[in-house]
């Protein structure tokens, strides 16, 4: 167990980097409920002016037509009695005015330009182009006006009409006019009627557009849906139905996909292959060196084999650590969780390490209870805690003692070694457990400076952490290793 780290600078690339967040260029689903939402509004004010429009037109058509038809009956009252023109006002034809609101009404009637009945200062109609004969001009046609009168809107209806008298044709004008009090609290009702009928459009519009918007992006929901429910290793095509607007991206998405399973195929046969690969020929050659060095003689020449026989040994543990690194980041990409029997695990694995540890009469003991099995990687849990093991037997001084105990805690399944390895001189031990860092006590021992990190790896992949601390006695180390059981 390495005591101290080595203030020797950490490679390149080593710290982690925190990846950049996400761009989001806002929410579709927002965007497209506010444009139909604008849509209508903008629809809703069109209607509300349209309904407005037409129903002031209306109104003021049906006001037209009354006043109209009481000029009319006016005028029709109208005779010549011998060669003198006779009114006698019809009661109903003003009255028709009265019955509809509680608006004034006025009249004038005139021969010509002069007054026979009626009120003199009512406003005069505009004065009919020249030159264009009278019978072509108002012959029974209407000229409505509206302008003000005694402080009061006023419309106003005119008829003329030629009639023949002993001194020739003369024409005769009748003027009917109503204040406008009633139409403009008709008008205001109908404005209110409008209005709520465009406020209830709106409204009824704004929920269908937001129900559609919902709706509208409900494939793309179901698409995520479908793909974040998968599993770490589940890289199998999106063969789900979805609308042909988003065929492109699920086309680029089942590439990209198709693209990492052969890429990761590919790094798992890397891995296996290297791992054959390089420690075989090693192994090869360091047993060839220790068959030539029994054979050497000369003292220089046992003296460069053995150093030949360390920089085998350093390069296959080396070799051996890096793709046992390489191992544990691919499958903690991809980590399996399964029942794991972490007693039963590190019971079996002191048994396997336990001649390497007696090569130094190192007591290799190991205490287990009764822990519950724990969702895990067992291939993983199992090099961490070989790792940890590999360095208190490596570290440690012969016909010493290192003690592995599996026990439980609150939450936690918790694996502990303990070596007589002297301990660490410095508190902070942080950095040991980054890649390639190694203790000062490491000169001479052959390692790469990956065991801790390993450990750490696996630990932090399983939501759990590793500790090192000095041990009880103060003599060596205790590293531990916390696993949550749920």
């Amino acid at each position: 167990m390495s005591p101290a780290p080595n203030p020797a600078p950490q490679r390149p690339g080593a710290a982690a980097k925190t990846p950049g967040r996400l761009r989001s260029s806002g929410s579709l689903r927002r965007r497209l409920a506010l444009q139909l939402v604008g849509s209508a509004a903008i629809l809703a004010s069109v209607l509300f002016f349209a309904v407005l429009g037409f129903a002031r037109d209306l109104s003021q058509r049906s006001h037209d037509s009354i006043l109209f038809a009481s000029a009319t009956s006016i005028l029709d009252s109208v005779t010549v009695q011998g060669g003198e023109v006779t009114l006698d006002i019809p009661y109903a034809a003003l009255s028709m005015l009265g019955n509809i609101s509680d608006d004034r009404v006025f009249y004038r009637v005139t021969l010509d330009d002069t007054l026979l009945t009626g009120y003199p200062d009512l406003p005069v109609q505009a004065t009919p182009p020249k030159g264009v004969p009278i019978t072509d001009r108002r012959q029974g046609e209407p000229s409505f006006l509206t302008t003000r009168y005694r402080d009061s809107s006023l419309r106003m209806v005119t008829l003329s009409r030629l009639m023949a008298l002993q001194e020739g044709a003369r024409e005769i004008s009748i003027s009917v006019a109503q204040t406008r009090d009633g139409q403009a609290a008709e008008l205001a009702a109908l404005t209110r009627s409008a209005l709520q009928l465009g406020v209830g459009f709106f409204l009824i519009s704004a929920l269908l557009a937001l129900w559609t918007a919902q709706w509208s992006i409900r494939p793309l929901d179901v698409l995520t849906g479908v793909v974040s429910r998968r599993g770490p290793k589940d890289l199998r095509p999106v063969r789900h139905a979805v609308p042909t607007e988003m065929l492109p991206l699920v086309h680029s998405l089942n590439r990209f996909i198709e693209r990492l399973r052969i890429s990761l195929t590919r790094s798992e046969d890397f891995i296996a292959e290297a791992a054959h690969r390089v420690r075989t020929p090693l192994a090869t050659v360091r047993t060839q060196a220790e068959i030539t060095l029994r054979r050497v003689d000369k003292p220089e020449n046992r003296t460069s084999l053995r150093e030949m026989i360390r920089a085998i040994d350093e390069s296959s543990r080396a070799a051996g650590q890096l793709l046992d690194h390489a191992m544990v980041t691919f499958r903690t990409d991809s980590l399996e969780r399964k029942p794991v029997e972490l007693s039963a695990l590190v019971a079996e694995l002191v048994d396997r390490l336990r001649p390497v540890a007696e090569l130094k009469d190192i007591d290799l003991c190991c205490h287990t209870r009764n822990v519950p099995a724990l969702p895990g990687d067992a291939i993983l849990i199992q090099n961490a805690v070989r790792n940890i093991l590999d360095n208190a037997i490596k570290y440690s001084a012969a016909e010493s003692r290192v003690d592995v105990t599996v026990h439980q805690t609150a939450l936690d399944a918790v694996v502990t070694v303990t070596d007589a390895a002297g301990g660490f001189p410095d508190p902070d031990t942080t950095a040991l457990t980054e890649r390639f860092v190694r203790g000062s006590n490491s000169v001479g021992t052959i390692g790469s400076g990956l065991g801790l990190t390993i450990a750490r790896e696996v630990a932090e992949a399983h939501g759990g952490q590793l500790d090192i601390s000095p041990s009880d006695t103060g003599a060596g180390a205790c590293v531990s290793l916390a696993f949550p059981l749920q």
